[in-house]
């Protein structure tokens, strides 16, 4: 199986925030903020930009959720995946990270388990900014949520979607039906970040809502928006502060709850 992470990371321009004199708390403002200019330990993965390889070869890889890369679901119907946290946060900040671990028990059929001897799990630790891998890829598998910046609901329960097998709204394959990427206003050598992907979509509509969208400035070189929603310009967009209806609804189609 291939092995990839990407990392739940947004651009907004700093010098617009600066500006407008609020401090951004959607998920594309603090995970902008905690994945700012960190410097990666040599452990870590091989990082390009806001995606992260186990290798260069990867990076051309097919979405994971057509290479069984999800969690098995048991007999009872449920999919149980166990986590380990490490022992490097506060209790309020454990607090946090549990409740995004278990908000996914009240609406799907996701069980996030304390891990006992399972081979695979996710290991929850501080490292240097905010990701994860896709999917499930065997053994430990680590989700980063540093303690600069990372520990929210929000960005929690997006990196915990990746961890499930989730991508970026921005990347579907029918967002140029609902949003035009503005190239022209992207930073130089960042303009992957709005390739489109195959996505496995489920029958579920385009949400700017989710908490896996970008802000409308992401990656933006001169503080105009990198993306505008159709035919809607004024629509709000990447502000979710916590799992959209539809962020629920494809993981209850995707695990078949």
């Amino acid at each position: 199986m291939f092995a990839r992470i990407i990392l739940g990371v947004f651009v907004l321009s700093s010098a617009w925030a600066e500006e407008v004199g609020v401090e951004d708390t959607s998920v594309s403002g603090r995970l902008e903020r905690a994945n700012r200019n960190v410097v990666r330990g040599p452990d870590e993965p091989l990082v390009v930009d806001d995606i992260a390889y186990a290798s260069e070869a990867e990076r051309n890889a097919d979405p994971c959720t057509s290479r069984g890369c999800m969690w098995p679901k048991s007999s009872d119907g449920l999919v149980y995946v166990p986590y380990v946290i490490a022992n490097q946060y506060t209790d309020r900040e454990l607090s946090v990270i549990e409740r995004g671990l278990q908000s996914f028990s009240s609406s799907t059929c996701i069980r996030f388990v304390r891990r006992s001897n399972q081979r695979d799990y996710i290991y929850i630790q501080s490292l240097n900014g905010c990701y994860s891998y896709v999917g499930r890829l065997g053994n430990g598998q680590t989700v980063s949520l540093s303690r600069q910046g990372c520990v929210y609901h929000n960005t929690v329960q997006h990196e915990l979607l990746h961890a499930l097998g989730f991508n970026h709204e921005q990347t579907r394959s029918d967002r140029d039906n609902h949003i035009r990427v503005l190239l022209e206003n992207v930073i130089s050598g960042m303009e992957h970040n709005f390739n489109k992907i195959n996505t496995l979509n489920q029958g579920t509509p385009y949400d700017y809502n989710s908490v896996m969208q970008y802000h409308r400035y992401a990656f933006s070189k001169n503080n105009q928006p990198t993306m505008i929603p159709i035919p809607n310009a004024n629509v709000e967009i990447g502000k979710a502060t916590e799992m959209s209806y539809n962020d629920i609804l494809r993981v209850k189609r995707l695990y078949q709850c």
